[in-house]
């Protein structure tokens, strides 16, 4: 079961691109007894696209979490706070 809770939740804002977009991603439980991480992304005020990758525990997931923050953060993506 995961006992460590990670959330990150990102935006991207150009005006004069006329861009507006968010990220966001999560390690979760599973159904199994494994983890989840759950991502979503896509333009802000829409659902998104979503995609779920499933791992045996919450240690292999936090990579692929960390990896992707870095990257997106590179990107100019900027980390808000979840309301």
């Amino acid at each position: 079961m995961t006992q460590h809770w990670f959330r990150l939740y990102a935006q991207r804002s150009d005006t004069t691109k006329n861009m507006a977009r968010f990220y966001a991603m999560s390690i979760e439980p599973d159904l199994f007894g494994g983890s989840a991480l759950v991502r979503r992304w896509g333009r802000i005020g829409t659902r998104g696209q979503e995609r779920i990758d499933l791992f045996t525990d919450d240690l292999q997931a936090i990579s692929p979490f960390l990896f992707l923050a870095r990257q997106k953060r590179a990107r100019g993506h900027m980390p808000k706070p979840l309301s």
